[in-house]
């Protein structure tokens, strides 16, 4: 894919990958494509294994363990990337969990351990991230900062459940990431694009449904590829997109717009 962007020079971490149709696969390959030098992550030996024919292919150099859940595996990635590079110039993240009865139950359900845990890993983790990669962030004197959100932090998604409450949550946290950060010249922005099958995807009941439905109404009438969100996060997270901050950016086709 021929890069939209200049990348060159930046060195970025990118979390998610966990196959061939992950959306931060896609990311990786449009940061690659434009120049930057990629650090990426894996969750466990089941998902390195799945990711391998990805490093080969984008020849990546660094593949760190990274289980949110652990917190020492944090520390050690932006030990890594420190004592690698220096600096951190971008880092993208795209995690999230919850227990499946949690997913497609009725929120008023929820049990506190699964809410806590949801919010923990589709969250919170990405504000340990932030403070994690701020030092990195200085030495390169400014940054960029990137989640990923869905509609159904807005809307109510049938079978999203709870994880509708942890993307409220975390377009909440871009905002104030945003405005906390910003004096260091660190921007945060949350991507949300539409339904695409990915491996957590398929945990969602209906989710075929949710695809057609996306195709039939909007105004494109086309479904989003890893392609595509891959685009617009090196695009925000170039030079090009220095004053963009404390945004919710669609990359949908449009449908977010329908009623």
């Amino acid at each position: 894919m021929k890069a939209i962007v200049n990348l060159e020079g930046k060195v970025g971490l990118i979390t998610g990958i966990a196959n061939e149709k992950s959306i931060s696969t896609g990311v990786a390959e449009a940061c690659v494509d434009a120049g930057a030098t990629v650090v990426i992550t894996y969750q466990n030996d089941k998902t390195r294994a799945f990711i391998e024919p990805i490093v080969h292919r984008l020849g990546i150099d660094k593949v760190l363990l990274l289980d949110v859940t652990r917190p020492e595996t944090l520390t050690d990635v932006f030990a890594q990337i420190d004592a690698e590079y220096g600096r951190l110039d971008f880092a993208v993240h795209s995690m999230a969990f919850a227990k499946r009865d949690d997913l497609h139950g009725r929120v008023v359900d929820t049990s506190p351990d699964g809410f806590a845990l949801a919010m923990d890993v589709s969250t919170h983790s990405f504000v340990r991230l932030a403070r994690a990669a701020e030092p990195l962030f200085e030495k390169a004197g400014g940054g960029s900062l990137i989640t990923m959100t869905y509609l159904g932090s807005e809307k109510v998604i049938p079978n999203y459940g709870v994880m509708g409450l942890c993307k409220a949550a975390l377009e909440a946290a871009t905002r104030y990431l945003a405005a906390e950060l910003g004096t260091k010249g660190v921007r945060v922005n949350a991507v949300s694009p539409g339904p695409l099958m990915t491996r957590a995807a398929s945990g969602i009941a209906g989710f075929d449904g949710l695809m057609a439905a996306a195709v039939e109404r909007s105004p494109m009438h086309a479904l989003v590829t890893p392609e595509d969100i891959g685009a617009l996060t090196a695009f925000l997270v170039s030079d090009a997109g220095r004053l963009i901050t404390g945004g919710v950016h669609f990359v949908d086709a449009g449908y977010n717009i329908m009623a």
